[in-house]
């Protein structure tokens, strides 16, 4: 119970500060790591009155290290947790970038359309230097052709390159590799978007080549769409340790410690093995449901989309929906109505629009400047056939039910 502090050895607290909980909930929902991780001037280091906390902290980094190297992203070598969510963990690598860069001030974001990641470039207080997808087929792939008209040019006013894995369709994962070449050719630090990727094999070995072949500086991960916890932290990994920790020193003061234990709990109770079985199983929850939207769609008219560079995500169009010139966007809302959650219905769109106070071609959504129908994107998630015989250790009486 006393594992968080040195209350337990006779410690006299004289700070401001010292773990006092007053709710013995709120202590056992902590099991008494009252102090959180890190010290005001690095969220990583560890602090001599946390002794249980700053433990976990290192144990839940190792095995989240180690997790990520099985799916595939074997060159990351140094990881760090942080207390945020995605969009503000690459603000604060962006951040700690720009010290090392002071007379840059572009982001050369390759466009994704997420609102955190545009608001992550301008809460770094960076311009963000919108590089929009071309078409190829039904994908939407990187404009190589653009990045490195821009980098040759502007190489020294670049912050930093923002490529994405994880991504939904019909936008396919980044050419990693070739922006990595790119980078490296051109001296310019490169930022991988891996939101969600690491419960991808393929996003992680694309990862691991772009690692080995170029140059990748670091990558940003959620904890909670890649290990199953509540939304509570994120996962940097990198090859070299430097700008992990000069991003844990940008974090100004101490943080929560909630992700860190969620993490240690969850990965503990999975082992290797169940990992692995996981990994398995979202490839086979991949093949579902493309084979489901398959019969859907034919039964409508309509095709899935062939984005096979897609690893995660996958589409149907709705050209059915454009020629009837009816509000797509409300099979979204029926969708939900009906207790379908998570997918998304982009409408067609030549327009220009505003986001975060930056200029958009061809509506937001669809992650170029003018798709040529709108469509209906699923993300396969391993969640998808996640069973009892993956199941970590439950507390019985403490289980909730099955509308929670």
């Amino acid at each position: 119970r006393r594992i968080g502090g040195l209350g337990g050895v006779g410690n006299v607290g004289g700070g401001e500060r010292e773990g006092r909980i007053f709710s013995s909930i709120v202590r056992e929902r902590h099991f008494g790591l009252a102090h959180g991780i890190g010290r005001s001037g690095d969220v990583s280091a560890v602090q001599p009155k946390a002794v249980g906390s700053s433990l976990l902290l290192e144990i839940s980094r190792l095995l989240a290290l180690d997790a990520i190297q099985i799916a595939g992203f074997a060159t990351a070598k140094h990881t760090a947790m942080l207390p945020v969510a995605t969009g503000m963990s690459l603000t604060l690598v962006m951040r700690a970038i720009h010290e090392e860069r002071p007379l840059a001030d572009e982001v050369v974001f390759l466009r994704v359309d997420q609102k955190s990641c545009i608001k992550s470039i301008r809460t770094a207080g960076l311009q963000p230097i919108v590089v929009s997808g071309t078409i190829q087929g039904d994908e939407v792939v990187t404009d190589l052709k653009f990045l490195e008209a821009h980098l040759q040019a502007r190489s020294e006013k670049t912050v930093c390159v923002l490529s994405n894995t994880s991504c939904f369709a019909p936008r396919s994962p980044d050419s990693l590799v070739k922006v990595a070449l790119l980078c490296s050719k051109y001296k310019v630090p490169h930022v991988v978007n891996n939101a969600y990727g690491v419960q991808s094999r393929k996003c992680c070995h694309l990862l691991d080549a772009a690692s080995r072949m170029g140059r990748v500086d670091i990558t940003v991960q959620s904890v909670d769409k890649n290990f199953m916890v509540p939304v509570s932290g994120c996962l940097l990994a990198a090859r070299d340790r430097k700008l992990v920790m000069l991003t844990c020193q940008a974090y100004p003061g101490r943080a929560s410690g909630t992700a860190m234990l969620d993490v240690a709990i969850t990965l503990l109770s999975m082992g290797r093995s169940i990992w692995r079985k996981l990994l398995d199983r979202r490839e086979e929850s991949y093949e579902r449901l493309k084979a489901g939207l398959q019969v859907v769609a034919q039964q409508h008219g309509e095709r899935l989309l062939d984005t096979h560079h897609n690893p995660i995500s996958l589409a149907i169009s709705l050209k059915t929906l454009d020629e009837m010139n009816v509000d797509v966007t409300k099979l979204g809302s029926m969708l939900f109505t009906r207790f379908v959650s998570g997918t998304r219905v982009v409408p067609r769109s030549n327009s220009k629009v505003n986001v975060c106070h930056t200029r958009f071609e061809g509506g937001f959504g669809g992650h170029c400047a003018s798709y040529p129908c709108s469509y209906m994107s699923a993300v396969s998630l391993r969640c998808m056939l996640f069973n009892d015989s993956c199941k970590g250790p439950q507390s019985s009486s403490r289980r909730l039910p099955p509308s929670a």
